[in-house]
């Protein structure tokens, strides 16, 4: 966590220079672009398998990669970010 001394300092300096600040949620994954890949890492390679030894999950994380690698494609169209929110998605995450 900032301390809030430079909090304050980096707020007033954005201010001056007309910066506008918009904090972030302390965790989102929606924001955060490799959350989609160590999901799609974990129902590859860990779901419903425990690997004997280190070497073997390693073995299989490089599989992994060297095949998501081999189709960018595949990769672009299974991590397509999100660009908007769309407000009906959006009422689904908050309880009232």
């Amino acid at each position: 966590m900032a301390r809030p001394i430079i909090v304050k300092t980096v707020w007033s300096a954005a201010g001056s220079l007309g910066i506008h600040l918009v904090p972030l949620p302390s965790y989102s994954p929606d924001l955060m672009a490799v959350e989609p890949l160590w999901r799609w890492l974990r129902e590859d390679v860990t779901y419903h398998h425990c690997h004997a030894t280190a070497e073997g999950l390693i073995r299989r994380v490089a599989a992994f990669e060297a095949d998501v690698s081999a189709d960018p494609c595949a990769v672009a169209d299974r991590l397509w970010v999100k660009d908007h929110l769309d407000p009906e998605e959006e009422k689904l995450r908050f309880s009232k």
